[in-house]
């Protein structure tokens, strides 16, 4: 767009919650306020693009810098958020709605997804001739989105993820075993990945860390686990709830079926077939299938006595009071930085690159939006040890300066 625009603007939560995505909320609230001159209201869509469509808003001008700062260290959408993949109609219905209103800035909070729906409706704005800028804002826990280094939601999850396997590593150490644990993470492994955070010294789990980005052999996973346990006489596992088989097939959508098959018809009409979401994504989270696989493979293939699982779920994204200080900060960055480019009617999606260095130093992009919609970033080869049962050392380079401070433990072994 050659010129600046005026007009009222929207900004909308889509996908998973993070600890930051309202950090990211009130970013774009406190830079809007001081463009008045070009953003004459701002209004906050319930539920994403179903609030857009049902022409459901908040007025975030209203709303007092003192309740702001607590809203954005508040985990979860302050908004409300929504999973919903907007058809070709209801993007032409959220136009109609802008035009309506005089919204001439979207900024859409979200991942891949909410990129794609930000991209289908800056097209038809386009083809229609309406000024409307549309800035992507960045989040994900799973750290996949295309041209960033990182992204805003990772940081604090993987701290999460680093503290829990920390806490579960000393358990599995006080009470010798095998522990499984399944850590989100669809189509990319960054935040299982995370996990090898929890070490502090040799020998300490998880012992053995697999991704999506690899083949999983059921085979291969039980002599993992039979030579964890043969030299330490305990076994720590971290599991991507997206692990593939050589085909590309989940494996928990094929432990669900196995289980649903297994089932006596009354059961089977209790509890309906294995589901997937809007996007055609088989639903992961929220179930504890694949740990339940995992273990009995296990159980039924050793003499091991102790064997556990657990489906981490939700809390790695929303757990309160434990968001990671340079995750927060960025989070608040992009929302401004959104604002900040919108104000020059530059439309795209905001990115975060790491400067080169030893320390820690990062900047902000704006990117296309096709360089990002619908794309997935995977954890580099480099990253994965020979063997695809363990990440190398070089993870703890990258991830650390994003989760920032872990606790100090020690043991009397």
């Amino acid at each position: 767009m050659a010129v600046k625009l005026s007009g009222n603007a929207c900004v909308g939560q889509s996908g998973g919650p993070t600890a930051v995505i309202n950090q990211s909320l009130v970013g774009v609230i406190e830079a809007a306020r001081r463009h008045k001159k070009q953003i004459k209201s701002l209004l906050g869509a319930v539920h994403g693009t179903k609030g857009i469509m049902a022409e459901e808003f908040i007025d975030l001008f209203c709303i007092p810098q003192t309740r702001l700062e607590k809203i954005a260290v508040t985990p979860a959408a302050a908004l409300g958020s929504v999973r919903h993949k907007p058809k070709d109609d209801e993007c032409a219905a959220m136009l109609a709605v802008f035009k309506k209103r005089d919204v001439r800035f979207f900024f859409y909070i979200g991942g891949d997804d909410s990129a794609r729906a930000a991209q289908t409706i800056a097209c038809m704005a386009a083809k229609s001739h309406y000024d409307l800028c549309i800035i992507h804002v960045p989040k994900t826990i799973d750290n996949n989105l295309m041209e960033s280094d990182h992204t805003p939601g990772f940081g604090s999850a993987a701290r999460y993820v680093a503290n829990a396997v920390r806490g579960d590593e000393l358990d599995n150490r006080s009470l010798p075993g095998v522990k499984v644990n399944v850590i989100m993470g669809r189509d990319a492994g960054w935040l299982t990945a995370a996990s090898m955070l929890a070490r502090r010294k040799d020998g300490d789990g998880p012992h053995l860390i697999y991704l999506p980005e690899m083949p999983f052999l059921p085979e291969k996973f039980l002599e993992d686990v039979k030579g964890v346990y043969a030299r330490h006489k305990r076994c720590l596992a971290c599991v991507s709830e997206g692990i593939r088989d050589a085909d590309e097939k989940l494996w928990a959508e094929t432990a669900g079926k196995r289980l649903y098959d297994g089932l006596k018809d009354d059961s089977k009409n209790l509890l309906g077939k294995p589901r997937k979401d809007v996007f055609g994504h088989y639903q992961l989270s929220g179930t504890g299938v694949l740990a339940d696989f995992l273990t009995g493979l296990i159980s039924n293939n050793t003499d091991i006595s102790r064997v556990r699982g657990d489906t981490y779920g939700y809390p790695q994204r929303s757990f309160p009071g434990f968001a990671s200080k340079v995750d927060a900060r960025e989070a608040r960055q992009v929302g401004r930085h959104a604002v900040k480019c919108a104000a020059k009617a530059l439309g795209g999606s905001v990115a975060i690159r790491r400067r080169p260095g030893r320390a820690y130093k990062s900047y902000l992009a704006l990117v296309a939006l096709e360089l990002v919609a619908g794309k997935n970033r995977k954890v580099p080869k480099e990253h994965i040890c020979p063997g695809a049962s363990d990440i190398c050392p070089s993870f703890r380079d990258y991830a650390l300066p994003l989760v920032t401070d872990l606790p100090e433990t020690d043991t009397l072994d």
